[in-house]
């Protein structure tokens, strides 16, 4: 007997379920008078479902049936005491312009609060829901008047944002994160949506000047955390470092925030602001692998600033390091860093050759013998000892199989035999890169393997690409005018094959290596003028607004350039970067 009565519900619930799927597809189609069919059916049988009374008068709503929806509220409201129903009541008469009946309801509801201030929450939510945010503002104010331990602040900045006061919106997501610290996170995305890059931007002012006045006030190291978040959204890290030294201070704990602000620093191209930050970790730290990772980064961006005058001092402090901290396998970092900076910045191949063989014997792990090997085999191409340098990144490849470091052992041997003229080969270890997990590998397996499959059908002694994979390896090799020359060689002797907007592409990054900008501009601008179907059109337009942005000071035509990409190269790699771009050069907030 259970059983049967067991299955009889579920069969009656069922059909419930069902009828209600119905009755809400033919309330989002339009089909009003079959909903309310439909909505009548459900609620007759259910009269203390709530959700089917409003379904049922927003049906009529719908009909303008408004006397009917009228009825059933006013019924219901004999019934039950349901603060929500008086604002339903209120939005019916609205509806029909009666402005006296509309308020005398909505203010019945807004008094209810006034005996239990927890009804504030769906009375608020519902006033919400039909767009009557002043009385929903209302509300929510009332009740945490009465019971300050309630805290609507979330539902009224909310509000504040819709109606676009942005100080007040601003000023309640504060209130609410002070007292739900936890909310933070989702506190600085919200904000994300009102403010800019741009410092200037007024919305941005306007948080500067309310989370200062906040730190003035009432310091709590919340108020510097998202403080230094503003300021990191401004690309304004020197200032944001101010912060996090001031939280660091406080706390004496973690430098994980400041190492991070330094490395965001360092890849937003800010290397000055990234040397501050490093420094002070090292002046800061008592912890050594630390300290060695501050002054490895450091000794990083000194020697990307420096010119040929400065190596010897680097090199100094290169050598001062590893005695201060010892060849151990502690020091790998450094000792890589070394063994580049010998072999690429001072042209002493075969003494970082010696250098880092040594590394090899300090019995490591696996992967840093592979990283070890990865940089001696760069050495070795550098040499054009290739032979030597693929048995190296073969190594790496069996030590390390399917790893990160192993796709790209893969993709430099493709790339060392694409430097050697086996172009063949080297096509068929790209094609296996296709699909590596390396996103960065797969790309860069994909754009070497078009270059290749493009050009290599020229002509039957692949002329043309020998002197671009040529000149590729030169620009490796740090020797940018022999590569450049090499370049104009390529667009003088082969001005009609398919190499040449490749070959334009190249020069134009070695002209900006070289801060040439106005050469790189003029190539930029002879591959959109004259290459409009070839592949690199959207790296070009791009690469051009970067030049006019970031080194010619003419933002106008950076910005049509970056509009550029995004209506005419929808499918760009560059689209998100550019809409970005586009939309902080216009002065929108960050989306």
């Amino acid at each position: 007997m259970r059983l049967i009565y067991i299955l009889c519900f579920l069969i009656s619930f069922n059909a419930f379920s069902q009828d209600d799927i119905v009755a809400q597809e033919y309330f989002k189609n339009g089909e009003f008078e079959k909903a309310l069919i439909s909505y009548k059916k459900l609620y007759s049988k259910n009269t203390k479902n709530r959700r089917y009374l409003i379904s049922l008068v927003k049906t009529h709503q719908q009909l303008e049936q408004y006397k009917e929806a009228e009825k059933l509220l006013t019924n219901y409201l004999s019934i039950v005491n349901y603060p929500p129903a008086f604002v339903e009541l209120g939005y019916n008469y609205k509806l029909q312009n009666d402005t006296i009946n509309a308020n005398y309801n909505f203010k019945k509801a807004i008094d209810e609060v006034d005996l239990k201030p927890n009804y504030a929450g769906i009375i608020g939510r519902t006033f919400q829901d039909l767009s009557l945010l002043e009385q929903a503002i209302e509300t929510y104010e009332k009740a945490m008047a009465l019971k300050p331990e309630l805290n609507f602040n979330m539902q009224l900045a909310r509000i504040y944002g819709e109606q676009g006061n942005i100080e007040k919106m601003f000023n309640s997501y504060i209130n609410f994160s002070e007292i739900n610290d936890t909310y933070i996170n989702t506190i600085k995305r919200e904000f994300s949506t009102f403010i800019s890059e741009n410092k200037d931007n007024e919305n941005n002012i306007i948080l500067r000047k309310i989370l200062l006045k906040k730190i003035q006030n009432a310091p709590n190291l919340m108020w510097n955390d998202m403080l230094s978040w503003l300021f990191i959204q401004q690309k304004d890290y020197n200032k944001a470092f101010t912060q996090e030294k001031a939280i660091y201070k406080r706390q004496m704990e973690s430098l994980d925030r400041i190492k991070d602000l330094a490395k965001i620093a360092y890849t937003q191209n800010q290397p000055e602001a990234a040397k501050n930050i490093f420094q002070f970790i090292v002046d800061n730290t008592q912890d050594i692998d630390i300290k060695i990772e501050a002054h490895y980064n450091l000794l990083k961006i000194e020697t990307e600033q420096a010119t040929k005058k400065d190596y010897k001092i680097i090199n100094q402090n290169y050598l001062n390091l590893l005695e201060t901290f010892g060849i151990s396998s502690r020091t790998i970092d450094l000792q890589i860093a070394y063994g580049h900076f010998l072999a690429f910045y001072l042209n002493k191949p075969n003494d970082a050759i010696n250098f880092l063989k040594d590394s090899l014997k300090l019995g490591v792990s696996n992967y840093h013998l592979s990283r070890i090997k990865m940089e001696l085999a760069d050495i070795l191409v550098l040499e054009e000892k290739f032979n030597e340098a693929l048995i190296y990144y073969t190594q790496i490849q069996r030590a390390l199989k399917n790893s990160p470091l192993s796709q790209e052992a893969r993709f430099k041997v493709a790339k060392t035999s694409y430097y050697k003229g086996d172009f063949k080969w080297a096509e068929s270890q790209l094609k296996i890169l296709k699909a590596s997990t390396s996103q960065l590998t797969a790309n860069d397996a994909l754009d070497l393997k078009l270059l290749i499959s493009d050009n290599k059908g020229e002509d039957s002694l692949q002329t043309a690409l020998k002197h671009y994979a040529k000149a590729d390896l030169l620009a490796f090799q740090n020797k940018k005018e022999q590569s450049i020359s090499l370049l104009n060689t390529i667009l003088q002797e082969h001005k009609t094959e398919t190499i040449i907007p490749q070959t334009l592409l190249k020069q134009a990054q070695l002209f900006e290596e070289k801060s040439q900008f106005e050469k790189a501009k003029a190539n930029y601008e002879q591959i959109i003028s004259g290459y409009r179907e070839s592949i690199l059109i959207d790296d070009a337009i791009y690469a051009l607004a970067e030049i006019y942005a970031n080194k010619l000071a003419q933002p106008e035509k950076a910005k049509a350039l970056y509009e550029r990409i995004i209506f005419e190269h929808a499918d760009s790699i560059y689209f998100v970067q550019a809409r970005k771009k586009y939309r902080a050069l216009r002065g929108d907030a960050i989306n």
